[in-house]
């Protein structure tokens, strides 16, 4: 059995030697959408990420009988082109929300306690000139009795609102699907959350109700001193009206995803004056190292228990 990995650069520093035991194995660093084709003609099973899968490929592909996507998202494969084919599709669920969940506490206090500020004051020197022993120049507020909003109460949305209240925050979510479920919190109007929170995470997927969810018009409604916090998918905020309001009002942001990866060059974020309100990382939420180990070890038991 032949099992290509197109983009394993993507768990660069993960042992993948699990593979071998299972067929013979190639793995790609990177795949360019023009080599793709050629690198899966001989393949049984196909390991992507983020490589994109077509019906052309699949139909060139005459041994393939698996693709496996290292992900939770199938927008990346012709899903029905695959049922046509009888080709079956695994995709990984779950791996990854303890990492997430982590991260959106690490970019929420990142922001809330102004860490780039107060680290630069301590290294450029600053704080060794100062007449007291400490620095109040930027005030910061515990989580304890503030207001969080989820959007989007799923797995990730629950641990996220699970830790916020042991912090002592009062939690609300408004529910991206509309279906109504019994949670322990309160479901509210997205209008009233976005009023009401001072602390607002997205962790819910892309989709035709999410996308451009928050535009300038649902911004400009946010809490002054609010700091909103984007862990689904790029796309569901408006990130042109992210790089205006932030220069207009105070209110800061954190991104993990955008909604072109990587980010474009001359990006209008990458021109706002008010920086220390803005904190991007580029899609890291979901890679730590037990994240992407488990992600590895789930890849390989798709392959197992469907071949």
């Amino acid at each position: 059995m032949k099992i290509v990995l197109l983009d394993a650069l993507t768990f660069e520093g993960t042992n993948l030697d699990v593979f071998d035991s299972l067929g013979e194995v190639e793995v790609f660093a990177t795949t360019s959408a023009e080599q793709t084709q050629e690198r899966v003609l001989n393949a049984d099973v196909i390991v992507t990420n983020k490589v994109v899968i077509t019906q052309e490929m699949m139909l060139s592909s005459k041994n393939l009988k698996l693709i496996c996507i290292a992900a939770t998202g199938m927008n990346n494969v012709d899903l029905e082109a695959a049922k046509e084919l009888n080709i079956a599709v695994k995709n990984v669920a779950g791996y990854s929300t303890d990492s997430v969940i982590q991260h959106t506490f690490s970019m929420l206090f990142y922001l809330l306690g102004h860490s780039r500020y107060y680290d630069e004051v301590v290294k450029d020197g600053s704080y060794s000139k100062s007449p007291i022993f400490t620095d109040v120049s930027k005030p910061f507020f515990e989580v304890k009795g503030k207001k969080w909003g989820i959007i989007g109460l799923g797995a990730i949305g629950r641990g996220v609102a699970k830790i916020a209240e042991a912090f002592g925050a009062e939690v609300v979510y408004f529910s991206t699907s509309g279906v109504a479920r019994e949670e322990p919190y309160k479901s509210v109007s997205l209008k009233e959350l976005l009023k009401t929170c001072d602390i607002i995470t997205i962790h819910a997927p892309l989709n035709e109700k999410t996308e451009n969810l928050l535009d300038y018009e649902e911004l400009i409604l946010c809490k002054e001193g609010a700091t909103i916090l984007n862990l689904g998918r790029g796309g569901i905020i408006n990130e042109d009206a992210v790089a205006r309001i932030i220069d207009e009002k105070n209110l800061s942001f954190g991104l993990d995803v955008l909604r072109e990866e990587p980010m474009r060059e001359n990006h209008p974020l990458l021109s706002v004056k008010n920086r220390e309100n803005l904190y991007i990382t580029p899609h890291i939420a979901w890679t730590s190292v037990e994240a992407r180990e488990k992600l590895i070890a789930s890849v390989a038991l798709n392959i197992k228990e469907t071949l």
